[in-house]
């Protein structure tokens, strides 16, 4: 029981470092375009005012908030760890990485950070912990709508960066690539890790 929460932290933090880690690269990778939700919340803050991280905590509890009006379940403490970890890596990494010049280098750090980003996702979501409210929108669209993690993670990011657009945040190729390039990343990693977390644990995952 023990080793198997260890294991279960142990898969949740790499996790979140993981994805963070490749959030920062995307980032540096921006020549690209920015990831769907980064263009939500460009497009309000253009629209409405307030701060791009404003913005990305208040959707965060809006959708927690809608989340346990369908479940009626409260969000596993985890989630909000996650919320305030991934954005203390996030400047950590974004403070020690250099900037990135360069067509090809950008390109390189746009997808390492794409696959990173997908894998860091798959990865802490099997340990089961609690997730970040927008894994958790995409996992309710699983169990409620019967959905793949792919087609629910894709229709999310395309959903999500048509709205912004219309807001008037900035979509690139990269955006393009995010929205439908992250589902089937996340899919695998989800498959795999949770794979490899039976093995060493004995205990299934059950997140999908």
């Amino acid at each position: 029981m023990k080793q198997a929460f260890f294991t279960r932290c142990l898969f949740f933090i790499t996790g979140i470092i993981v994805l963070s880690f490749g959030i920062t690269l995307t980032i540096k990778g921006q020549l690209f375009g920015v990831g769907s939700w980064d263009v939500l919340h460009i497009g309000l803050t253009k629209t409405v005012g307030l701060t791009i991280g404003t913005w990305s905590i208040i959707l965060g509890l809006a959708i927690l908030a809608f989340d346990m009006l369908i479940t009626k379940k409260f969000p596993l403490p985890g989630t909000f760890i996650d919320m305030f970890l991934a954005g203390i890596f996030i400047d950590i990494f974004n403070y020690w990485l250099p900037d990135i010049d360069g067509f090809w280098m950008q390109l390189v750090s746009y997808l390492t950070g794409l696959v990173l980003l997908g894998w860091g996702c798959g990865m802490y979501m099997v340990a089961n912990l609690g997730i970040g409210p927008r894994d958790t929108l995409m996992l309710m669209m699983v169990h409620k709508l019967g959905w793949s993690v792919t087609r629910s993670r894709t229709t999310m990011e395309v959903t999500v960066a048509v709205i912004g657009l219309l807001l008037g945040g900035p979509i690139g190729i990269g955006t393009v690539i995010m929205a439908f390039g992250l589902g089937p990343i996340v899919q695998f990693a989800l498959t795999y890790n949770e794979k490899l977390f039976m093995r060493w644990t004995g205990v299934k995952s059950a997140v999908v």
